[in-house]
């Protein structure tokens, strides 16, 4: 069987193997990826976010602590949203269980859009990116995290040992669907290049003020062998944006 989207996580003992790992030492998210978006995204002080995929809320609640006004998750994962909901409790955030291409898109209504590597698993991706326009404010910001197109180009890396030395880009032009392995499931991600990511932003409108390969920086690595591996292939893509 193969997972669209937030149905894996759905599948218990897939959550529970996806958390621990999200939770280990020197997990690439927390160590590369958490860093530059933050730095992207700027102050948040007063403003009203809408995270896209939020998984757990634990980004929007270190969000909230320093200064969003109000935290908004939505999430197409039961058990996410459940967990969601336990850390943003007596907070001024909140979470709604809903796929994205359903989510009610209000019109003008948010200082800053954002979403980490959520947006690979989404095969219709133009009308979403049509959607944040219409729902952010004048001006405001779209910040998004995607796996590298180098990694979701060829499946061949995903299908070796989790301590990979080695990968292959491969397939690079030839975009769409891919099943990848991925915590003993298939899962279904959809690969685009770094030009297709641009080119859908700018037909909805969108203003790219700065892209981001994450380079490792060695002062997040408590292990020098970690960040000399991480130094060899980029993992995440960051754009930030503006309407």
């Amino acid at each position: 069987m193969s997972f669209k989207g937030s149905q894996a996580y759905d599948n218990d003992d897939f959550f529970e193997n996806y958390m621990a790992r999200r939770k280990r030492e020197e997990s690439p998210n927390e160590r590369i990826e958490t860093p530059v978006f933050l730095e992207k995204l700027g102050d948040v002080t007063g403003k009203h976010i809408l995270d896209l995929g939020c998984g757990d809320a634990r980004f929007g609640y270190e969000l909230l602590q320093k200064g969003c006004t109000h935290f908004q998750g939505v999430d197409g994962s039961k058990n996410m949203v459940e967990a969601a909901n336990k850390v943003l409790e007596g907070t001024n955030g909140s979470v709604a269980h809903f796929p994205l291409k359903r989510w009610d898109f209000e019109k003008h209504t948010y200082d800053v859009v954002m979403s980490r590597l959520v947006f690979h698993y989404i095969e219709d991706l133009q009308t979403i990116f049509d959607q944040v326009y219409k729902t952010l404010a004048d001006q405001g910001q779209l910040i998004f995290s995607v796996q590298h197109p180098v990694l979701t180009s060829s499946i061949e890396s995903a299908a070796k040992s989790s301590k990979k030395s080695n990968w292959i880009v491969d397939d690079y032009f030839n975009t769409g669907q891919r099943v990848e392995p991925w915590i003993e499931e298939q899962v279904i991600k959809y690969h685009r290049t770094t030009e297709d990511y641009f080119a859908m932003l700018k037909r909805s409108g969108f203003s790219i003020e700065d892209i981001s390969e994450c380079s490792p920086k060695p002062e997040n690595f408590s292990s020098e062998e970690e960040y000399e591996r991480r130094m060899r292939i980029p993992l995440f893509l960051i754009f930030s944006c503006r309407k």
